[in-house]
């Protein structure tokens, strides 16, 4: 008996939601902080937790992609949406709806 159901979706999706946000803090938290009160910190902070936010996508999104026999091509477009401003949310909701 094989399994043909589809991988489950629950931890890319928490992931893409995680890297969104982590973006949005980095955009208008720790940048205004960094170069318009010349305050550095928040953005190490937040910039590392966001870039491992992002590895942790990058490795999930393979994980599922290659479990749910996604193509190069639809990767790629997973990477270049996560990687735009609010895209993480647009991939999230998509995901949800299309896995």
């Amino acid at each position: 008996m094989s399994d043909t159901s589809s991988p489950d979706p629950t931890w890319l999706r928490r992931a893409s939601f995680a890297e969104g946000i982590s973006a949005l803090l980095l955009f208008f938290v720790a940048m205004p902080l960094k170069y318009g009160f010349g305050m550095p910190e928040g953005g190490r902070v937040i910039g590392m937790a966001h870039g491992l936010l992002f590895v942790a996508f990058g490795m999930l999104l393979l994980s599922y992609a290659t479990a749910a026999r996604w193509s190069l091509l639809r990767m790629a477009i997973a990477v270049v949406v996560v990687s735009l401003p609010f895209g993480a949310f647009w991939f999230e909701r998509q995901l949800g709806r299309n896995p």
